[in-house]
């Protein structure tokens, strides 16, 4: 395996050890407040970057008005509402359940696509849209068994609501990928459209944090003061997700087959079980496996449509 490939799978694994690193502080914090100190704290993070890189000026100040405004409106749907959808339904059900509903992202996208650009569904696209919800039906109904105890299995309030806020979150991050999609193929850095996007997102956490009522989703303080503790994880999930995954995920497409890199990328259900199985002791479920594979094999089948 060439090291493009290991890029792709290792941006897979941040983002799945990035899912574990963010349960205890996104219940202690409370979802919406996770989401708006973590993405904060992404977005200086990435801005860092690009001064670093000397990249500041020539990526992100010369993006025309309507690419930004494309971005930022891709931000408030897929990152201000997809997170925190995505978040809510983590502190409801864990985080494998939770990322399991999250990769129905593709085979929404692949809708939108045919529904909205006009788009061909191929048969190998619809296949990779059947796998993915059946893989996503398997974990969710199937996906544990009776010796699983650890907390992050149970499921809190009703089982139909956590899915309906996932598939939310699911839609609000397909969404958003085709708002942005325009820009993207205009050759816009990663880094600095992520940075944008992060950006409105933000501007508007703190926005729904002051007037109170912008998205009446929960609770918009925090729960209870924020630690050193909370705050490390806190960090260690965004630094993982958006830093080291983008920055491998980046790499990788730099140097690799786009389709392969894609692919192995989304592979980030499948590794979260073993992560999962390393700290809470206990073995996943046969269909939790079978359920993540097949979405995998599902969105491989979407990519190479």
């Amino acid at each position: 395996m060439q090291l493009p490939e290991l890029a792709a799978i290792g941006a897979a694994l941040c983002w799945s050890v990035a899912s574990v690193f963010s349960m205890e502080p996104n219940r202690y914090l409370g979802p919406l407040a996770f989401v708006r100190i973590r993405m904060t704290i992404v977005v200086v993070i990435l801005l860092l970057v690009l001064v670093v890189q000397g990249t500041f000026n020539d990526q992100l100040l010369s993006l025309p008005p309507h690419s930004l405004a494309l971005l930022g409106s891709s931000g408030v749907v897929g990152i201000w509402i997809g997170d925190i959808l995505l978040f809510i339904c983590m502190d409801r059900i864990g985080p494998r359940r939770a990322a399991i509903l999250f990769a129905t992202n593709a085979p929404m996208q692949v809708f939108l696509g045919v529904f909205l650009l006009g788009e061909t569904l191929s048969l190998g696209a619809f296949i990779g849209c059947v796998l993915v919800v059946s893989g996503t039906y398997l974990a969710i109904v199937f996906g544990k068994h009776a010796s699983q105890i650890h907390q992050w299995e149970d499921i809190k309030g009703p089982l139909i609501t956590a899915v309906l806020l996932g598939l939310g979150a699911a839609l609000g991050q397909a969404i958003g990928s085709l708002i942005a999609k325009p820009v993207m193929e205009s050759g816009a850095s990663a880094i600095s459209a992520t940075a944008v996007r992060g950006a409105a997102a933000v501007a508007m956490m703190w926005l729904s944090l002051l007037l109170g009522s912008i998205l009446p989703l929960g609770q918009q303080k925090a729960l209870q003061p924020l630690n050193t503790r909370i705050f490390v994880l806190t960090t260690l999930s965004g630094v993982l997700a958006m830093a080291m995954g983008m920055g491998l995920l980046l790499y990788a497409l730099k140097n690799g087959d786009l389709g392969m890199t894609a692919i192995l990328s989304s592979t980030s259900t499948t590794l979260m079980l073993p992560v999962l199985w390393l700290i809470t002791k206990e073995r996943p479920a046969l269909f939790a496996w079978v359920g993540a594979l097949l979405a995998v094999a599902g969105i491989a089948s979407i990519q190479l449509a």
